[in-house]
């Protein structure tokens, strides 16, 4: 199997986790082949679903804080250890260029695809996966408003607004975006996955602050107001299986084969060296089931759902954003702006809470109460692919905002670690007490753990690990996409560049 065949099998794992089938929407990331369910031994029985407590006491931090929104100052890490503007502008526009307009076979990820009424169609891909997802397209609207490249911007929206979002009345996930399309433009997934819909937001208001609005879906500000709306009210649905993206699609029903991609191919060539048949999961919920959707928020917890599935009660702490939150705050809908300022101290103080105390790792998935999932084996929810984020999370936060020193605390925690095991073979996947679960050492994981710089104590580790992201190359290859995309967003952070567009600084 592919070293790099991993994000999560979501759907999968919380199957057996829940024994629920309310996750065929669930965010999977390049997930490995699975064989069919076993039937569970004689005697065993699944433990009760976990009832989230109310929320205690949570630490509240009003006002504008002390960092870079007020000061409009951003450190930049790689200045502060000698490198020149030319320098720093260099390396980023070499992986700008690389990533998006590089070779097609090894480099890039981002591929014009045709026009439509609208302009230009793009999408940014999954190579190894062979398909197009949320996460990566609102990555790439990032990265591109960011560095003023509106011509790509325009098209990865425009490609997401004409696939990928749910238009069909019948589907309960109505007014989302799937998660997951063939880079065709079929579906590879008819549910949405909140992490996409959270950048998707932030970067149309940036857009709408640096180009101002255009016309239809190019009215930016609009178009983000209309989906933050959606996470907080989408209406309650429920719909019975199989969905439809547009109305007049025909059904999507999962294949009963692989899907083609690089990671396949590599498995199938695995299991014809073993001589035993490459192992493959259909899901049981590919039969038609009734599925309910509702927001993507827990309104009594002020967070994030893992997926708007409403029986599914948990969330994934790399997919809280508090200094996105804070924004959303100030210009998101009036009647939600209360709403996001407590969903941002919220979201500190579960980083604070479900983070290995030794460590600094975040869990997969966690209960909305800040407590641990725990798995069949009686272990909490390891750290794995999603978590490489929350480091970023909680260190962007600190240096937009900076509210929190508990964010400090946890950067110092999660370098102290990782440098320990070593700043170039730390594995990408552990346990929350630090027994590692891989041998791969990844450049996405580097990469967000050098973010923490910006919230770490100034001192040799933090040092290290920016001056160990100066050092990396910009990742290609089959499995480029995710090690890439948060390669490049780093590199922006830690450089200074990743910055609040504010509305004051629109052109016209």
């Amino acid at each position: 199997m592919p070293v790099h065949s991993r994000r999560k099998l979501r759907a999968v794992a919380l199957a057996v986790l829940l024994v629920s089938t309310c996750l065929l929407f669930a965010q999977v990331k390049n997930p490995p082949a699975k064989t069919k369910p076993q039937a569970p031994p004689p005697g065993f029985s699944f433990p009760a679903p976990h009832v989230n407590a109310p929320l205690g006491d949570i630490p509240s931090f009003p006002g504008d804080g002390d960092g870079a929104y007020k000061t409009h100052r951003y450190p930049d890490l790689f200045a502060e250890q000698g490198h020149t503007a030319a320098e720093i502008h260099a390396k980023i526009e070499k992986a700008f260029q690389q990533l998006f307009h590089g070779d097609g076979q090894e480099e890039r990820v981002y591929f014009e695809t045709g026009a439509n009424a609208n302009g230009t169609l793009a999408y940014v891909t999954d190579w190894a996966n062979n398909d197009a997802r949320t996460e990566g397209m609102s990555y790439g609207m990032m990265i591109c408003v960011e560095l003023n490249h509106k011509r790509e911007f325009d098209a990865l929206w425009n490609w997401a607004h004409t696939y990928m979002l749910v238009t069909d009345p019948k589907n309960p996930s109505v007014g989302y975006f799937a998660w997951s399309m063939a880079t065709d433009g079929s579906p590879r997934s008819t549910g949405a996955a909140p992490d996409g819909e959270e950048y998707f937001v932030t970067s149309l208001y940036f857009a709408a602050h640096r180009w101002g609005n255009g016309k239809g879906i190019y009215n930016y500000q609009a178009e983000a107001d209309k989906i933050l709306r959606g996470i907080r009210h989408h209406p309650v649905l429920t719909g019975t299986s199989p969905f439809r993206i547009h109305p007049d699609d025909p059904p999507f029903i999962q294949p009963d084969h692989p899907w083609p991609s690089p990671n396949n191919a590599d498995r199938e060539r695995e299991a014809a060296k073993t001589g035993k048949p490459a192992p493959f999961f259909r899901a049981p919920w590919d039969r038609p089931h009734a599925e309910t959707i509702g927001p993507m928020v827990d309104d009594p917890h002020f967070m994030i759902r893992f997926v708007a599935n409403v029986d599914v009660n948990f969330t994934d702490a790399s997919y809280h954003l508090p200094a996105f939150y804070e924004l959303w705050a100030r210009w998101g809908p009036v009647e939600d702006r209360a709403f996001w300022n407590k969903a941002a101290d919220v979201s500190r103080d579960l980083f604070s809470k479900i983070t290995g105390p030794e460590t600094g790792l975040t869990p997969d998935r966690n209960n909305f109460d800040e407590t641990q999932i725990v798995g069949r084996n009686s272990e909490p929810i390891p750290f794995s692919y999603d978590s490489w984020r929350s480091v970023s999370n909680w260190s962007v936060d600190y240096a937009w905002w900076k509210k929190d020193a508990r964010e400090t605390t946890l950067s110092d925690r999660i370098q102290k670690f990782l440098f320990s095991r070593g700043i170039d073979k730390f594995a990408d996947r552990y346990t929350l007490d630090g027994k590692p679960l891989s041998t791969r050492h990844s450049i996405g994981m580097l990469a967000t753990t050098a973010v923490g710089s910006l919230a770490a104590t100034p001192g040799p580790t933090s040092k290290a690990f920016v001056d160990e992201l100066w050092n990396t190359q910009v990742p290609s290859g089959e499995q480029r996409y995710f090690d890439g995309m948060l390669y490049l967003m780093s590199m922006l952070h830690v450089s200074g560049n990743f910055r609040i567009i504010m509305p004051k600084e629109a052109t016209h």
